[in-house]
């Protein structure tokens, strides 16, 4: 029984007198050739395909493959997202920093032979509707098909292996070629590789798995013992990790400000000095303070990798800004030098220090008298707060950090140290630390040195705090006093028109409490403050 098909696409041929044909039993289906016919497959062609995907054959999805660029940074900017509060978006250091814990390449170094990072993905992301790059510095967020990826990609991770995520991944794609080629899928050949790879990783860096609750160790937090007794106190930040006691080395920071430029010979000394302390120190930039300590996590090299993975990082609570007498003179005449200690407060570090070299007689041929540099050091101490180590010159400036590092290898040695996020969990600087006790609680040095930076974007709070600032006599905490009632210029204009006459509105915050010992304001502040931001034309 002879039998014909006419292939018919749209718009063509499609009129109300074209033929209807009805094929016998055991007839093949349209659109797949008779095992029998000895005619040669027609070639797809644009209209054809057209036609096949407003059939309702789906297009190939993107799926990045398990532990790869694109699978860190989708799953971790989905993990962000969930997190009640958050602000939906990463910066590119700290999305590196969460995503390498998900992703077997580096983020910042390429492979031998090649030019490409983890991060290289980032572009197809974008490309694929996937994720948006928005504001300078970059903020980094899912779109809605990025959600609904993420969700789908933390689903498999809670509930398969790392052979079923991959195998997820491909077959999703298989099955649609399959339906499109009527064939058989792309077989891989890596598979077994990966899995030798992932094994091997596993074996040397046990500690970049993901472990259940049950057998994590108990998590020490500073200011949660009671009667030698810690507390367990929920945190609030689901991405925490910690860093067992054995597993860190405590390295000193140097900032390579430190290092460059100004006097050849006193840089020169420094970095000998602190060789020949044997201190581990490593020069790196950061955005506020000259020196700091880092417990760096031990990593073991990679077998085939040249180079040995980054391990993570937890910045201590101990900051250091070194002050020569020419350099403190030069600050405080540009008014660089209340600005620092603004910002010194504000870096999420409890324990802030100047370390001053007095220099001998250098002091006295300086711009400023030496009672003033002097009166200047002791406001530091006293009326901010900070704690004032003098030396001489820098061999005993390098002499103190030695110790310092020293006693710090020794207090942190038998401590479990657990990364905190500032934005979610704040400074907790009212919980009262149980002496004898570190702060074993951390923010990490990614975290830390971002939020450090001087002239990234400042919202209308962090603007006005600095207007404050230069009024003579308004010091950090009288600006966090006024900013905790009155966040913006326009709250305080709205109560300056609230009050009844001229004397109330000078009066306005005269009863602000400010400081530790809570003291007022005072009325000339306000008064000063009150002219600065009414007072129409210039001021006398």
């Amino acid at each position: 029984m002879k039998w014909t098909i006419k292939n018919q696409v749209p718009g063509k041929d499609a009129c109300p007198d074209a033929p209807i044909h009805s094929l016998p039993e055991g007839a093949p289906p349209a659109g797949r050739q008779d095992n029998n016919s000895l005619d040669p497959p027609r070639k797809k062609n644009a209209a054809g395909d057209q036609g096949k995907n407003k059939g309702g054959r789906k297009k190939r999805e993107y799926v990045p493959q398990r532990r790869s660029g694109g699978y860190a940074v989708l799953l971790t900017l989905y993990r962000v997202s969930q997190i009640p509060g958050s602000k939906g978006y990463m910066f590119k250091m700290e999305l590196q920093a969460e995503a390498q814990q998900l992703c077997d390449k580096s983020f910042s170094v390429p492979d031998l032979g090649s030019k490409y990072t983890a991060w290289s993905s980032v572009s197809t992301l974008i490309q694929k509707n996937l994720m948006m790059k928005t504001h300078n510095p970059a903020r980094y967020s899912l779109t809605e098909e990025g959600l609904a990826l993420g969700e789908r990609l933390e689903s498999l991770e809670g509930t398969k292996g790392p052979e079923g995520d991959r195998e997820e991944a491909r077959s999703e794609g298989n099955e649609q070629e399959e339906g499109e080629e009527g064939g058989p899928g792309i077989v891989d050949l890596t598979v077994s590789d990966d899995d030798e790879e992932e094994k091997e990783e596993e074996r040397i860096q046990p500690a970049e798995r993901p472990t259940s609750s049950a057998s994590q160790p108990r998590v020490l937090v500073p200011g949660m013992f009671f009667s030698g007794k810690p507390r367990n106190v929920p945190s609030r930040n689901p991405k925490s990790w910690s860093l067992l006691p054995g597993s860190y080395e405590i390295i000193l920071c140097v900032d390579f400000i430190e290092t460059t430029g100004g006097s050849k010979n006193c840089k020169q000394d420094l970095v000998k000095e602190l060789q020949r302390n044997g201190v581990t120190f490593d020069v790196r930039k950061l955005n506020v303070g000259d020196f700091l300590w880092v417990a760096r996590e031990k990593v073991a090299p990679i077998p085939g990798q040249l180079r040995t993975p980054v391990g993570r990082e937890l910045v201590l609570d101990y900051i250091i800004e070194r002050k020569r007498m020419d350099d403190l003179c030069g600050s405080i005449i540009d008014g660089r030098f209340r600005e620092q200690k603004f910002r010194l407060k504000r870096c999420g570090l409890r324990n802030p220090c100047y370390l001053v070299e007095e220099c001998g007689k250098a002091a006295s041929h300086l711009s400023l008298p030496e009672s003033t540099l002097q009166q200047a050091i002791i406001n530091t101490q006293v009326i901010d707060r900070f704690f004032v180590k003098r030396v001489q010159d820098v061999r005993e400036s390098m002499a103190y950090l030695t110790v310092m590092t020293r006693y710090l290898n020794k207090l942190y040695q038998n401590c479990t140290l657990t990364c905190r996020s500032r934005e979610l969990e704040g400074d907790r600087e009212d919980e009262e630390e149980e002496r004898g006790t570190p702060p074993c609680s951390l923010i990490s040095f990614a975290e830390f040195n971002h939020g450090a930076i001087k002239n990234k974007s400042q919202t209308v709070k962090e603007v006005f705090a600095r207007q404050l600032m230069q009024v003579s006599g308004l010091s950090g905490d009288k600006a966090a006093a006024i900013l905790e009632l009155y966040s913006t210029p326009l709250s305080l204009l709205t109560a300056y028109e609230r009050c009844a006459g001229e004397a109330d509105k000078e009066k306005l915050l005269s009863s602000i409490r400010y400081g530790k010992l809570k003291r007022n304001l005072g009325p000339a502040l306000s008064r000063t403050v009150y002219q600065l931001y009414c007072t129409q034309g210039a001021l006398t």
